[in-house]
């Protein structure tokens, strides 16, 4: 896939950060119909304006709480209605709740929540829109937004990290499904980027050769890899290093290696989007 012009693309958590990024880039290559889901309407508004003024694209917007399963099934049945089979899926939205240790957590419901929205919601929202990419024999792509901390364990993030273990695991073996089932049509491509400086993670601090990456960086590359129908994106490249060595490592070696380099401080000082 060279190009998304003509095709239909549906971006969850559209109305800001990362997923507006991913929608401006629809837009800018002429995709024939943007969608946009957030929970946040008025923002959600706000960005469809945009977006419209930009190019010839028709912009769809729904407010939708990808944390409800009912809510994604009703969105899933009016897109498919009123705009017809999505061409492109990008599950962008996310969350992160709290920044201590697991036995600290006082909100039980933040548990649900995190594994509602990281986990769940990517499978509820593909299945609305991929048994028509299979049936539809037509070149389709499924981008999803994972993190790095689906790959390595980390202090004060156990439940987001579980979270996106999962969405990692699910993600990568409906990929093989579909290529051992010869759907190749469609492909999966999964990214799992370190933080990002898009508030989601402010607090959070960048380790050894690693920063916080900047947005448009990842939202370039992972499109970019999403149309070549790449299988997994690690960013950055210490990333790949250290998921490569934390792989053949000793698991008490793997921790003191972690822990001198500082990805297991990143989370010391976290806040958290306000």
């Amino acid at each position: 896939m060279k190009t998304v012009a003509g095709s239909k693309v549906l971006v969850t958590g559209a109305a800001m950060g990362l997923g507006k990024l991913f929608a401006q880039r629809a837009v800018a290559e002429n995709a024939a119909d943007v969608v946009l889901w957030d929970i946040n309407e008025t923002a959600l508004k706000e960005t469809a304006a945009e977006l419209a003024a930009l190019g010839a694209s028709r912009i769809h917007h729904y407010v939708v709480d990808v944390s409800d399963r009912d809510a994604i099934a009703e969105a899933g049945t009016a897109v498919r209605d009123e705009v017809g089979e999505i061409d492109v899926l990008v599950n962008n939205a996310g969350i992160v709740r709290g920044n201590g240790y697991f036995w600290e957590t006082e909100n039980r419901a933040d548990i649900d929540k995190t594994m509602a929205i990281n986990s769940l919601a990517p499978m509820y929202i593909t299945l609305e829109f991929l048994p028509g990419m299979v049936r539809g024999n037509r070149e389709s792509r499924v981008l999803n937004i994972a993190s790095s901390a689906g790959l390595v364990a980390n202090p004060r993030m156990s439940v987001y990290a579980a979270s996106k273990w999962a969405a990692l695991g699910w993600s990568d073996s409906v990929r093989l499904e579909l290529e051992q089932s010869g759907n190749e049509h469609v492909k999966f491509t999964t990214v799992c980027p370190t933080y990002i400086n898009t508030g989601m993670f402010d607090g959070a601090k960048g380790f050894w050769f690693t920063p916080i990456l900047q947005p448009d960086e990842v939202v370039d590359t992972s499109w970019n890899e999403m149309k070549k129908g790449s299988a997994l994106v690690v960013m950055p490249w210490t990333s790949r290093l250290n998921r490569a060595i934390t792989g053949l490592l000793p698991l008490k070696v793997r921790d003191f290696y972690l822990n001198t380099v500082g990805v297991y401080h990143s989370m010391d000082e976290f806040t958290g989007r306000k």
